[in-house]
């Protein structure tokens, strides 16, 4: 069948799975020529460029652009496919956010997240024998569920700013749950390594493991009949098809099974917010990137302004001097985000303020390049009265023949969530309760220590790492459009591939390839990937560094756009080959 087909290549679509390093020259004519751990190149295309999470769900995107579909069409057409092919993360189940910038330069973004139940409380998660956060019953489960929005984020975006018809941009989706796809290796290994969690609810292992505990293999067809029937009420139906009738009772019956909250009314009232996004500027760039409850836009905004006065080339790409740089800049920005960020309906969160230039520099005073501060003695900063602005996680960035782009992330937080079903409908729900402050001062599953604004309210927003991000070029054209999965390493991962692209001038693939690092105020350690040299990780730790390898860092997959002295543009889509399946597809 036409939608069981992963890779394939025609004169006008252009996959590329190959080779290698990158530079790119600057404005003087010299080049940076930085090593690029990975097998691919970035692919160029003219018209259109779709970078997703997996093969299937990009070509699908592509396809929509080749028929006349704007960058919304394709990015709604987009996520119902990964709803189906990667259930990892992408989903119906959870919520995340759409960022877009028109080709006349005007832009908007959808908040889709997910929200608290009405009958949520403040200290849900905390044991009343033993005053103790339970850590488990925000993880795992029916407790943990927040109210999807993705669906409906997708039929707003639809609604607002679609041009082909809604059918025909849910129908491949529905083809690929009904028919089936070919599952990736990387698939495989981890549907047979979460058996475990899976066992612990009936549902999930009626959908996700094998007669027997078989084994599941790469390259094997996988159908999901009971999801393809909710995308056909989706598709008959609109919101009602699953906020309200047969797919909303199988929510609130599997709720009720476990003792969850959600109800026939929490679906029924849910609604995506349209926001203004949270602008910055970085060497003469434009930054558009999403506003709260995200943390993503403004603490980027805010480490590229307090980054922005060092001369980070000079200093050298990943050298001891510049590394340290951004450690410090990164803890303050997190210790910012502790302690401010929330949900703006419930709580005053400071967004303008956190990003002023005068804040931001005088957040730096304290930075010294000789040691590294303590996240003990770097608290959160109090910045200046200004008036009030009016994971398991995966990203994709789009951008069609017209110039618009469209950056989304979306998320059911860990992976698979909840690891809970949905009996009767086979998607997985998201466990976004525990993006909220269970408690304040307790670390959430990334580990990240939330104050009390972000605390649990009925119907509030949990405070969110993703960063879908726009950039502009100094002449006010679209330069650059990126994002990523990784829980509280998004915003730093974003970061770093902008500065990788803008800094030290690689390309994007080599951008979204290099190797990266993470400090998050708490716990205290600098984090970092392989692929830093043993000399690199001791001048740090001279430094006063705590330095701690960890194995998993996000998968930004990111567009660049280039022009020549006539003004045609190239397309670059750069897939991270961090997930096996991540994909760019030009035309």
């Amino acid at each position: 069948m036409r939608t069981r087909i992963s890779l394939f290549i025609t004169p006008l679509l252009f996959l590329s799975l190959t080779l290698t390093t990158a530079c790119r020259a600057d404005s003087t004519g010299n080049s940076a020529s930085v090593h690029s751990d990975t097998s691919r190149t970035a692919v160029e295309a003219r018209h259109g460029m779709v970078v997703a999470g997996q093969a299937d769900a990009a070509r699908i995107g592509v396809e929509v652009l080749q028929e006349g579909g704007n960058a919304v069409d394709a990015a709604i057409a987009v996520g119902f496919a990964l709803a189906v092919t990667l259930p990892n993360a992408g989903n119906v189940g959870g919520g995340g956010f759409m960022l877009i910038r028109f080709a006349d330069g005007s832009t908007t973004s959808l908040d889709f997240r997910e929200r608290a139940p009405a009958a949520a409380t403040r200290t849900m998660y905390v044991d009343p024998l033993t005053d103790q956060v339970r850590p488990d019953l925000s993880t795992r489960g029916h407790l943990a569920v927040g109210v999807p929005g993705t669906v409906a984020g997708l039929l707003k975006a639809h609604e607002q700013h679609g041009s082909l018809p809604f059918e025909r941009l849910i129908e491949p989706a529905i083809e690929l749950a009904a028919e089936g796809f070919f599952l990736a290796n990387r698939q495989a290994r981890l549907f047979n390594r979460y058996q475990p969690e899976f066992s612990d609810f009936e549902s999930t292992m009626r959908y996700f493991s094998k007669p027997g505990g078989a084994s599941y293999v790469g390259g094997e067809l996988f159908v999901q009949e009971d999801l393809a029937a909710v995308l056909r009420r989706v598709r008959d139906q609109g919101f009602d098809g699953f906020y309200n009738g047969r797919t909303a009772d199988l929510i609130v019956a599997e709720m009720e099974r476990g003792g969850g909250f959600i109800t026939h009314e929490d679906l029924a009232t849910y609604e995506p917010v349209v926001r203004e996004p949270v602008f910055g500027a970085y060497h003469d760039h434009r930054v558009i990137s999403m506003a709260p409850p995200s943390s993503g836009g403004v603490s980027l905004i805010q480490m590229l302004q307090a980054l922005q006065p060092f001369p980070l080339r000079a200093m050298g790409w990943q050298s001891p001097e510049s590394i340290h740089l951004f450690g410090e800049v990164m803890r303050r920005s997190y210790a910012d985000r502790s302690h401010w960020m929330g949900d703006p309906a419930y709580a005053d969160v400071p967004a303008e303020a956190l990003m002023d230039r005068e804040y931001v520099t005088s957040r730096m005073t304290t930075f010294s390049s000789e040691r590294a501060s303590t996240s003990q003695e770097v608290g959160h900063g109090t910045p200046p009265d200004l008036p009030e602005e009016s994971t398991e996680t995966t990203h994709f960035s789009i951008v069609d023949d017209a110039g618009n782009a469209v950056a989304v992330t979306y998320t059911i937080n860990d992976l698979y969530g909840s690891k809970l079903v949905v009996d009767g409908a086979g998607f997985f729900l998201n466990d976004e309760m525990d993006d909220f402050t269970a408690a304040p001062g307790e670390p959430n599953l990334w580990g990240l220590v939330q104050g009390e604004r972000n605390s649990v309210r009925p119907g509030a927003r949990p405070v969110s790492s993703m960063t879908p991000t726009i950039l502009e070029d100094p002449e006010g054209r679209l330069f650059m459009v990126v994002g990523s999965p990784g829980g509280a390493r998004i915003i730093t991962t974003v970061l770093q591939v902008i500065t990788n692209v803008i800094d030290y001038r690689m390309d994007i693939q080599a951008a979204v390839s290099a190797p990266r690092f993470h400090h998050q105020w708490l716990p205290d350690d600098l984090q970092h990937e392989s692929g830093f040299t043993s000399t690199t990780l001791a001048s740090l730790e001279s430094l006063g560094w705590s330095t701690r390898r960890i194995s998993t860092f996000g998968a930004a997959d990111a567009i660049l756009v280039e022009y020549d002295t006539a003004g045609v543009r190239t397309i670059q889509g750069g897939a991270d080959p961090r997930r096996e399946m991540d994909t760019a597809v030009g035309y």
